[in-house]
């Protein structure tokens, strides 16, 4: 769920904003030339680096204004009016201070806000950014060029070599550049922009500028020239300085794990482990075969007894099996693993114990990357292991081709099940029954 886009007043101006994340910093990230907040979320690599951030500080992100969701004006003001509207965001958030974290033309923005507001800004972190325009455009001609771009594809997307050369082969994401380029600014309004952000110079203010202060840039960065982040660095005073390799202007793109834990050490005063939210597992699901028809003809509490001691029973052998119980369906499990003969191991060892029980399960298992959400799992894996589970009969185990050539050498023995088309996948899927 996308965060709410708020608005704010600076004068007559309304200023776009959004906030979110739970952690003990306030953090407020100032965008590059152009934005459009709510589109970020769009951008599946974009929503997971900003959602990181969240999770060790409180964001606010904002539409400068003339761009994104912001007011549009007939003339955009110079840095200093603009540079009010952090302010004004702040205030809007109750952010009495903050860390203020510029990209790219934004930390020449971010840079101006420190020097000016030392009370309001307990650290700087400046990313991708240049004191001087023509870090950026060296050349009234390499301008042009841009102009050019403007005046004939804005919208298309076909800038992003010049933005992200990792990403100029991938489709969706230049279709969603296109998109940002769109709602971000009109090729009007682009142009005007980018005439005002021309006259930017603030390398006198750098030494101004007393508040901590992390600098990052990338050695081949295709936008702005890693000179830039150099004289960033050297001329603010004790700012840390940090060159990671890569040509990636955007910093979520490319090797961005080491970008997000540079700022969150800087942030906080340490750093975490990456965080890992896909991964492969074997996971497993089971179910009670006729359990409504056997829990009215037991009655409520004789079936709450049997549930009580099939739970019992099947946490059990999890924990024997090192399982990992993720979700309890009303009637089942399902659970993931760190091996496939380990799950099927277990499944064999629960459905034997209930069995006797008179509790006749069927279970599916299959082999995937899932992705990890607090703790729940979710992927395309999760809805095939349901799917494998469903052919099942009462007291069967049926797994994936996957799981099939994963065991190999285990002892397990497997027997053909049958060929089965799944929704999601373009092709058939062998399945296999376990010979319990």
């Amino acid at each position: 769920m996308h965060p709410r886009t708020r608005y704010a007043k600076s004068g007559d101006v309304h200023i776009a904003y959004q906030l979110f994340g739970e952690g003990p910093v306030n953090l407020v990230f100032v965008p590059g030339f152009i934005s459009q907040i709510e589109n970020y979320w769009d951008e599946p690599g974009f929503a997971r680096w900003l959602n990181h951030l969240g999770t060790f500080a409180r964001v606010v992100l904002f539409d400068k204004r003339g761009t994104g969701l912001s007011d549009r004006l007939d003339e955009l003001p110079g840095m200093d009016v603009r540079m009010d509207d952090v302010g004004v965001v702040m205030d809007a958030v109750e952010f009495d201070k903050a860390v203020v974290m510029g990209i790219s033309e934004g930390g020449s923005l971010a840079a101006l806000f420190a020097a000016h507001h030392p009370d309001r800004c307990q650290g700087l972190v400046l990313y991708g950014a240049f004191a001087s325009f023509k870090s950026w455009f060296p050349t009234e001609e390499s301008l042009e060029t841009l102009f050019q771009y403007v005046g004939s594809n804005w919208g298309s997307g076909a800038s992003i070599p010049n933005f992200a050369p990792s990403k100029a082969d991938d489709p969706a994401f230049i279709q969603w550049w296109g998109k940002f380029e769109r709602l971000g600014a009109t090729p009007g309004d682009a142009i005007k922009i980018m005439r005002m952000n021309s006259k930017i110079e603030i390398t006198d203010v750098l030494p101004s500028i007393q508040v901590p202060t992390l600098v990052i840039h990338r050695t081949d960065d295709v936008t702005i020239e890693v000179e830039a982040g150099r004289t960033l660095g050297e001329c603010i005073p004790n700012a840390r300085y940090v060159e990671l390799p890569g040509a990636d202007h955007l910093p979520w793109v490319g090797d961005f794990e080491r970008i997000t834990m540079e700022i969150e050490e800087f942030v906080t005063g340490s750093k975490s482990v990456p965080i890992i939210d896909r991964v492969l597992v074997t996971a497993m699901f089971s179910d009670i075969v006729g359990s409504t028809t056997k829990a009215e003809a037991m009655g409520d509490e004789r079936w709450q007894d049997l549930m009580t001691t099939h739970n019992a029973v099947l946490r059990t052998e999890l924990e024997r099996f090192r399982g990992n119980e993720v979700r309890f369906t009303g009637d089942g499990f399902l659970t993931t693993f760190d091996g496939p003969a380990r799950a099927i191991k277990c499944a064999m060892a629960i459905s034997r114990r209930l069995r006797p029980l008179g509790i006749e399960i069927r279970l599916g298992l299959h082999t995937g990357e899932v992705e990890f959400h607090e703790s729940e799992i979710h992927g395309i894996a999760v809805n095939m292991t349901a799917r494998i589970g469903a052919l099942a009969g009462a007291g069967e185990i049926l797994v994936s081709r996957t799981v099939k050539d994963l065991i190999a050498g285990s002892g397990i023995q497997l027997t053909h099940h049958g060929q089965y088309k799944f929704k999601g996948l373009s092709e058939s899927m062998d399945v296999y029954l376990v010979n319990d």
